[in-house]
Parts: C-alpha cells; sequence; structure tokens
C-alpha cells in the first residue's frame, strides 16, 4: 500500500502544547481551576441562613422563644382584693373536677359521695384540699389563700348534705386572741 491509499494515518498526531511554558500553564490551571469551582460552590451553598423544610427553627422569633428566661415574677398588690367566697373558688377551680366527677372527685350535690367525707370533719376536709388527695393536687391546682380554700370546702360540703358553718376571716380570727387577753 502506498501513502496515497491511507492519507488519515499520515495526519499529525501532536497536542495542543507545544511549549514547556504551555505545559507549566496547563499543569497549574489544573490544580487551581477545580480548587476555585469548589470553593465557590462551598460559598453558594452556604450563603445567608438555610432553614430545614418546613421549619423555623433559626427564626428570630423561635431563637428568641429558645433563649428567654425561664422563670418569671409577677408583682401583685398585697391583700389581692377581697377574698373569694366559696363558690367563686368553686366557679373558678374545683368545678373543672367536681362538676362531672373526674378522676374519682365528688360531684357537687352528690350526698351519698359527700356524707362520709362529711363525717370526718371540716378540717379533714379542709386538709386534704389544702395538701392535695389522690388525683388531686394541692388547693386543686389553684392559688387561693386558705380561708379561701376552707369557704369553697364548706360550700361543696353543704351542697352535698352537710351544715359546715363558714370559717371566720383570717382578721377576725387574728384578732379574737388579742380580745380574749384583754379581757
Amino acid at each position: 500500500m502506498s501513502d496515497a491509499q491511507h492519507p488519515a494515518q499520515e495526519e499529525n498526531h501532536e497536542g495542543p502544547i507545544k511549549t514547556p511554558k504551555q505545559l507549566v500553564l496547563a499543569v497549574v490551571a489544573s490544580f487551581l481551576v477545580p480548587i476555585v469551582v469548589i470553593i465557590l460552590l462551598a460559598n453558594f451553598v452556604n450563603f445567608g441562613g438555610k432553614t430545614g423544610a418546613g421549619s423555623d427553627g433559626m427564626s428570630e422569633e423561635a431563637v428568641s422563644r429558645r433563649i428567654q428566661p425561664v422563670g418569671s415574677i409577677e408583682i401583685r398588690e398585697a391583700g389581692g382584693g377581697p377574698p373569694k367566697t366559696g363558690e367563686q373558688v368553686y366557679q373558678a377551680q374545683c368545678a373543672a373536677c367536681h362538676a362531672a366527677g373526674a378522676a374519682g372527685a365528688p360531684k357537687l350535690g352528690d350526698e351519698a359521695a359527700w356524707g362520709p367525707r362529711i363525717k370526718t370533719g371540716y378540717d379533714a376536709l379542709l386538709t386534704s384540699a389544702l395538701k392535695g388527695k389522690n388525683a388531686m393536687g394541692a388547693q386543686g391546682g389553684g392559688e387561693f389563700s386558705d380561708f379561701e380554700i376552707g369557704r369553697a370546702v364548706v360550700f361543696m360540703a353543704n351542697k352535698g348534705g352537710g351544715k359546715l358553718d363558714e370559717p371566720k376571716a383570717p382578721e377576725a380570727a387574728a384578732s379574737a386572741p388579742d380580745a380574749a387577753a384583754s379581757k
């Protein structure tokens, strides 16, 4: 075969790099270009605050909720106004369980359920109400004075067939020994 029959084989097989300077530039570029591309991609991905899908965990509101103080102080006026009646305390706190009989609480007006409890006396009922009993927490979970809780105990017991006397106000009880001592 002659050279004229295979012209494609005779083509020059040289590469694009012809000088040592071009070789050095190609080697340096082969290292630097990927590094620059990686840095640019990393900056693109990390740019700005990203949140997870459906999450607002990094929003200003969510962050402020997480770092807010655990407790708070509530300043109330000393005395807090006139004491609540037994019915007011019952409606505010006790009715949640005693109206429906939830968690074994005796229903208001159920003489059969209240009878044995009333026989234990006012002091036993008051102690149960103040300290809690069974599923009921101390003061039924409320924030009332002992006097107000006593009034609620009398209210509920009397609705259940009891004939308990209303407890004396703390001021009257405190001044009674002074009056007895002065006689």
